[in-house]
């Protein structure tokens, strides 16, 4: 039974993302902050008859929960088929970039961009163990500085100091990691799950999670073909 550790697994996309891929036959670790959060969303994982699951605390912004994450996990197993790195923060709406606070920017950075690499780092060895592994690191479109210079853009106007840029930054460690692991057995994508209904944006996102989820699913079960330092959306590749 292939592994997948995902964080910020208790809701929204990352509850959804759990569910297709324990519909899949993986054993899915649910990564929880919040210890009752996380189980109660394996409570109802397991009420759907999906209990091949678990919860592992992770605060993915905070050096010591990611290490002993990585510590209780390694004790379970030796191998981990996929990570996906889903927990994120948006930092609060507007965002305007000559007035947002430095400590807004950093608390934003923490998670989604520094969050993810101590993440990675941590469990590179267990992915390394795997035949295969995928690395998918949770984007947005907000991220691309190609469509945001687009006037045409849907979403051209939305822009902010924290959110984005964090993003962008995201999409550029992922080109870094995809290149320093191109030779190994693991895959590594920039996947944006698209503006999705969920409590992240108070339930303003115009997509269903269960779609959001799928193209995730997708990146996190590529055959050994798949694209590897990528940025892919529902609609296809994505312009940095």
């Amino acid at each position: 039974m292939k592994k997948v550790f995902i964080t910020g697994a208790n809701k929204g996309i990352g509850f959804e993302t759990a569910r297709q891929l324990l519909q899949q036959g993986y054993y899915v670790y649910l990564g929880s902050r919040d210890e009752q959060k996380g189980n109660e969303a394996k409570a109802a994982l397991h009420k759907e008859g999906l209990i091949h699951c678990e919860v592992i605390l992770i605060d993915v912004s905070d050096d010591h929960s990611v290490s002993e994450a990585c510590d209780v996990l390694s004790r379970k197993t030796k191998v981990l088929d996929a990570l996906i790195n889903n927990a994120g923060i948006s930092g609060g709406f507007p965002q305007q970039a000559s007035s947002i606070s430095i400590d807004s920017i950093k608390q934003v950075f923490e998670t989604n961009f520094f969050g993810t690499i101590r993440t990675v780092q941590a469990f590179l060895p267990l992915l390394k163990a795997a035949s295969e592994a995928r690395i998918v690191n949770v984007t947005s479109d907000l991220a691309s500085l190609t469509l945001h210079n687009d006037p045409s853009w849907v979403y051209y106007a939305f822009k902010g100091g924290a959110y984005g840029p964090s993003k962008t930054a995201l999409n550029a460690y992922t080109i870094a990691l995809a290149y320093e692991l191109k030779d190994t057995n693991i895959k590594v994508n920039a996947v944006n799950p698209g503006y999705t209904a969920t409590d992240f944006n108070q339930h303003r996102g115009t997509a269903k999670v269960a779609d959001a989820s799928r193209i995730i699913v997708n990146f996190a079960t590529l055959n050994a073909n798949g694209p590897t330092g990528k940025f892919y959306s529902d609609y296809g590749e994505t312009p940095w």
